[in-house]
């Protein structure tokens, strides 16, 4: 107690208990593991969605897929260029299985489908889902764990108010430090908490929302083989 009657939270803290020191340790060390994610990710997605931005750019204005493939050849992997290269890549096995011959390539398309297509671009979409998907599941644990970590500290501290009643009667003096531990706990546990689950949930919206993206150029890019081997054009 300080003069005035005022608590002293960094007095008090300074002289609770190993056990309050340590979940306070674990809270703290898991807000800056979280906050660590959360940069992380907001650039890592920032970043995907320029990259896919610039992409589909090139692709649109390109008159042939090798274009586009030859101009975007050294650009930095994204999920559009990821998904482009395996599907390009299978058509190119296929052309060649044909020795170029695009009215054979047709004939397949008509038979087959384009199941071989969306098979190779589901790898690039998986591959890239898991980039985006990682340090989510750490954010996730935080978020949900450490209200819990800071609940025990709560109740440690609460033992420590009964046990300074117990010992020295019922004075402020004796159950502030024990109340002040378990407040701060509590405090500290949802300020660990909430920043976790929200970012939590706006990553996995905005991850939703690129592969959503992923999906529908992926329909493009299926839609402009088609019409390439149509108008027989050397892709």
């Amino acid at each position: 107690m300080s003069a005035g009657g005022n608590l002293d939270i960094v007095q008090i803290l300074w002289d609770s208990s190993a056990v309050v020191k340590l979940d306070l340790g674990l809270l703290v060390l898991a807000s800056v593991v979280s906050w660590g994610i959360i940069i992380k990710k907001k650039l890592q997605f920032n970043k995907l969605q320029k990259l896919n931005t610039d992409f589909q750019d090139v692709f649109e204005g390109s008159p042939t897929l090798k274009e586009t493939h030859d101009v975007t050849r050294e650009v930095e992997l994204g999920p559009y260029k990821a998904v482009f290269d395996d599907g390009y890549e299978e058509f190119l096995k296929i052309r060649d299985t044909y020795n170029g011959d695009l009215h054979k390539v047709r004939e397949y398309l008509k038979d087959f489908g384009a199941e071989s297509f969306e098979r190779a671009m589901r790898n690039g979409m998986v591959s890239e889902e898991e980039k985006m998907s990682e340090g989510l599941t750490t954010l996730a644990s935080i978020g949900s764990i450490t209200p819990f970590v800071g609940l025990f500290g709560t109740v440690w501290g609460i033992i420590d108010a009964f046990a300074g009643l117990a010992a020295g009667g019922a004075t402020l003096e004796t159950v502030a430090p024990g109340i002040a531990e378990a407040l701060v706990a509590t405090a500290i546990g949802l300020v660990a908490a909430i920043p976790a689950v929200w970012y939590f949930n706006k990553f996995n919206s905005i991850k939703h929302h690129i592969n959503e993206n992923v999906i529908s150029f992926s329909e493009k890019f299926i839609n402009q083989v088609q019409r390439t081997i149509s108008a027989r054009i050397d892709i």
